[in-house]
C-alpha cells in the first residue's frame, strides 16, 4: 500500500539511512504490513524497526495486529458479528438483540453479543426460521453469501432432524375444511366433540 501512512514512514526512514551511511537494522518484508523491502534492507523484526526509527529522530507508533489474530490466524470473534457472517440474522444489531433477549446460548451458557466465539464452540440459535444446535467450523467477521456462509458451521444430527419431525406432526394432524359463517350445524358439531375428545 504505497499511500499508507506506515509506507510513508518506510520510506523516510530507508531514505535518512541511505543518506547518513548508516545500517538501518531491520524493514517490514512485503506480505507482512503491506510495506515493499527495500534493496539491501536486513530483515530482523519489528522492536528493531522501531528502535531504528527512534534513533532516525522520526516520530514512531507502536504497530499491533487485532487481538483477534494470532500468528495471523483469527482464533476469536464476537458472537453478534459471527451470526451475522454466517446469515443467521440480516443485520448485526438484530443478533445482538437476539442474544440480549437469551435466544443464543454459547456452550450451555447464554451469550451476551460481545461474547468470543472460538473453533469448536457449541451453538444453540433460535431465530424466525427455528432452532438451531450448530459446532462452529470456521471464524469471520465478514458477510458472504449463503453457500459459504454454510462452511462456517456443522448443524447436529438432532438439530436436522427437528424440522422433519414437525413437519410429520403437522401432516398427521387432521385437516378440518374452512368453517362456514355463523353458528356450527350438527355435523360440524359432531365433528369439534371428536377433536376435544367428548365424543
Amino acid at each position: 500500500m504505497p499511500g499508507s501512512p506506515f509506507a510513508q514512514y518506510y520510506a523516510i526512514v530507508v531514505a535518512k539511512w541511505r543518506t547518513e551511511s548508516t545500517r538501518l537494522p531491520v524493514s517490514f518484508p512485503r506480505g507482512d504490513y503491506g510495506a515493499p523491502v527495500a534493496a539491501g534492507a536486513v530483515l530482523l523484526g519489528p522492536a528493531n524497526a522501531r528502535n531504528a526509527g527512534q534513533a532516525a529522530g522520526l516520530p514512531v507508533g507502536r504497530a499491533r495486529r487485532p487481538r483477534e489474530y494470532e500468528n495471523g490466524i483469527m482464533d476469536r470473534v464476537r458472537i453478534d458479528k459471527w451470526l451475522w457472517a454466517a446469515r443467521f440474522f440480516k443485520t448485526r444489531s438484530l443478533a445482538a438483540r437476539a442474544c440480549e433477549l437469551g435466544r443464543i446460548a454459547s456452550n450451555g451458557q447464554p451469550a451476551k453479543p460481545a461474547r468470543e466465539v472460538r473453533a469448536g464452540d457449541l451453538l444453540q440459535v433460535r431465530n424466525a426460521s427455528g432452532d438451531y444446535q450448530l459446532e462452529v467450523l470456521l471464524l469471520s467477521e465478514t458477510r458472504g453469501p449463503a453457500p459459504l456462509a454454510q462452511t462456517f458451521y456443522r448443524e447436529t444430527e438432532a438439530s436436522r432432524e427437528l424440522p422433519l419431525k414437525l413437519a410429520e406432526e403437522r401432516k398427521a394432524m387432521p385437516h378440518f375444511e374452512a368453517m362456514r359463517e355463523g353458528r356450527p350445524s350438527k355435523r360440524d358439531r359432531r365433528q369439534l366433540g371428536r377433536l376435544r375428545g367428548r365424543v
